[in-house]
């Protein structure tokens, strides 16, 4: 189609300038004067070449088709998600966790200001070398080496991540100054957990902690020593209502990176806040009268908890050792074990401590032996069961003897002659209300166990009615980390010696201190046995009540209101002419009571008990208070009993 044929018979009339006659022939001449050929010739490309360049152009053009078709379709939506998120960014909107209150409003804990380095990895810069400097002089600043700075950095799935959190006064100073010299890196303004008299406050409280247990288990070398503990207390029991919801902030940007709008896409809502039963000056109170009295007779620690009980409010709970709270919350982030740190070293020394400052032994553990703190309920079982009238005399000769029934004296194998169970003195005739106020064995050898002509309640009684009172189960508190104590097991090895042991709170069982004062609350409200409840009511921002505890009856009506007011004369006598008189006699309010002393495996070291309520007719108050590991038979916990009672008195 390119040939040259039948060119000459090419007929066209052509209209010839003279200019251009003379213009061809200046060119011909100057053609011949350089020696170049006047004869030219056009000569058509090969086929080949022309096939050659045919392919090419149909391979070009299925090439971006393809590509086309990957980018549109196979990886549209990637691509898509990827400008979506180059013209978008999310910011949080910061929202505050939920606060609390005593009884009176007082704000115990509060959300103190802090700051955090936060890294966007689609800022930073795109050339490495660029890059490498920017994380070089953030590592500087933070005090740690560089390669850890940019693993942590992109070892994070996630665009934005926390550098570092709480930064110091000094750290904030240098970064606020030379931030938008660290193009990628930003501050943002946070808030720790600030408990105010934090060791008073600490195992009721608690405190927060970053990661759950499952966590640690799955990287325990990740994670510095706050992280492992965790959170705690009531900042444990109401995460749900504590926690808080951040907003998100949605910023659209152009092409250049620019700002073109700012949209809230999602509200921050703050934490819900808790108003306590607490009475926080008789916490206060209690914690300085206990510390005072181990330091005077060099016990281990000790417990008091105070309930109201007409609603199981908890007034108080102190145990002894505690710890500041504000170490888990101000300590340096992201230390990893062995890193240093003066807080870091603040929390070996807790954890490490012998004398568990982080167990709460008001509501923990296994429980401690009662001693004769069980001797109401005993009273009360026994009177119910009709085992004993209340003025039915025993003669009280400071023992009774068991002959042993298999004995022979010709059999050495057949065991000693008789048994002897000793009280800790003579009481003569004693009927019931006197057997509970001078805490009298040999009484309640009797109504337990059974002697003479009284049958007794037996094991299995005493432990059917320990259950009633809510001995042997948890209590329900709002409070992590309960115990439920132990109640014996009635087995083949039980004996009649271990039935008398039980009836004055001796032998394989334990009981919390929370048990106690829970079950004696029933005794001074006439029969109700009341959960107890720390919180009494969750509010919102606008102080509507989201949650309010009110009184919740376990159970009642299992001790007729006749046979309780028995007992409680027994322990108002306790006081007026038993073994409180001379410590609560001259208490502002007139007060029931009951003491104990139950002796444990180290020798002649003892656990010192008392509950008491007050006032006897109108009970506000019922004081459960146990002194620990107490050198010999001594009196501790009774003069800590009266002197928290006058102060609570004194100023109501």
């Amino acid at each position: 189609m390119f040939g040259f044929k039948n060119l000459k018979r090419i007929n066209r009339k052509v209209d010839i300038e003279p200019q251009e006659i003379l213009l061809d022939r200046l060119a011909k001449e100057k053609e011949e004067e350089l020696g170049i050929s006047e004869k030219r010739f056009e000569v058509p490309l090969p086929q080949n070449v022309l096939k050659f360049l045919y392919l090419v152009s149909v391979i070009i053009i299925f090439f971006f088709l393809f590509r086309t078709f990957q980018l549109q379709i196979i990886q549209g939506k990637e691509f898509s998600t990827l400008s979506e998120e180059n013209k978008f960014l999310i910011y949080q909107i910061r929202a505050e966790r939920g606060v609390i209150y005593d009884k009176s409003g007082e704000q115990l804990v509060f959300n103190k200001p802090s700051f955090n380095l936060v890294c966007s990895k689609k800022l930073l810069p795109e050339k490495e070398e660029e890059k490498e400097k920017v994380l070089k002089e953030v590592a500087e600043i933070l005090k740690e080496s560089q390669d850890s700075l940019k693993e942590k950095i992109e070892s994070n799935s996630e665009n934005k991540i926390i550098i570092s959190e709480n930064l110091s006064h000094q750290e904030l100073i240098v970064f606020e100054t030379k931030i938008k010299e660290f193009p990628g890196f930003s501050i943002e303004q946070n808030s720790v957990r600030e408990y105010k008299d934090g060791e008073i406050f600490s195992h009721l409280i608690g405190y927060t902690g970053k990661i759950t247990s499952e966590e640690y288990q799955r990287e325990p070398e990740m994670y510095s020593l706050t992280d492992r503990v965790g959170r705690n207390g009531l900042e444990l029991f109401y995460e749900e209502f504590l926690r808080k919801n951040p907003g998100k902030l949605r910023i659209k940007r152009d092409a250049l990176g620019n700002i073109v709008s700012k949209e809230i896409i999602e509200f921050p809502e703050s934490g819900k806040s808790l108003i306590l039963y607490l009475d926080a000056n008789l916490q206060r109170k209690i914690t300085q009268i206990l510390k005072e009295k181990l330091k005077e007779i060099q016990a281990e620690g000790a417990v008091a908890i105070a309930l109201d009980p007409k609603t199981g409010g908890v007034l108080a709970l102190v145990s002894l050792p505690s710890y500041d709270n504000n170490i888990f919350s101000n300590k340096p982030p992201h230390q990893k074990i062995g890193s240093g740190g003066k807080d870091e070293n603040a929390i070996k020394e807790i954890l490490q401590d012998e004398k568990k400052p982080l167990f709460n032994r008001a509501i923990s553990g296994i429980g401690y032996p009662s001693g004769s703190t069980i001797k109401p309920l005993i009273a009360s079982a026994a009177l119910e069961e009709k085992i004993i009238t209340p003025t039915k005399k025993i003669n009280c000769q400071g023992k009774i003897v068991v002959e042993n029934p298999w004995y022979d004296p010709e059999d050495p194998e057949s065991g000693q002659k008789e048994w002897i169970y000793h009280d800790w003195t003579t009481h003569h005739w004693t009927d019931l209300r006197k057997a509970i106020a001078q805490s009298c064995n040999v009484y309640f050898y009797h109504i337990g166990g059974g002697y003479g002509d009284i049958k007794g309640l037996g094991a299995e009684k005493i432990k059917e009615y320990l259950r009633l009172f809510g001995w042997g189960e948890k209590t329900g508190i709002d409070l992590p980390g309960e115990g439920k104590g132990i109640l014996p097991e009635i087995d083949k090895d039980w004996t009649l010696g271990s039935t008398y042991h039980l009836s004055i709170g001796q032998g394989p069982f334990t009981v919390t201190p929370l048990q106690v004062v829970t079950a004696f609350s029933a005794i001074a409200n006439g029969g109700k046995l009341l959960k107890p409840h720390v919180v009494k009511k969750v509010i919102d921002i606008h102080k509507n009540t989201i949650l309010e505890n009110k009184p919740k009856i376990i159970r009642e009506n299992f001790i007729d209101p006749e046979n309780l007011q028995v007992v409680r004369e027994g322990m108002r006598e306790t006081v007026t002419a038993g073994s409180a008189t001379g410590w609560l006699d001259a208490l502002p309010v007139s007060a029931a009571a009951k003491t104990g002393t139950a002796q444990i495996e180290k020798p002649d070291t003892y656990h010192n008990w008392i509950t008491v309520f007050a006032p006897y007719d109108a009970p506000e108050i019922v004081l459960t208070v146990v002194i620990l590991n107490v050198k010999d038979v001594r009196v501790a916990a009774l003069p800590v009993a009266r002197d928290i009672l006058e102060w609570y008195f004194a100023t109501k």
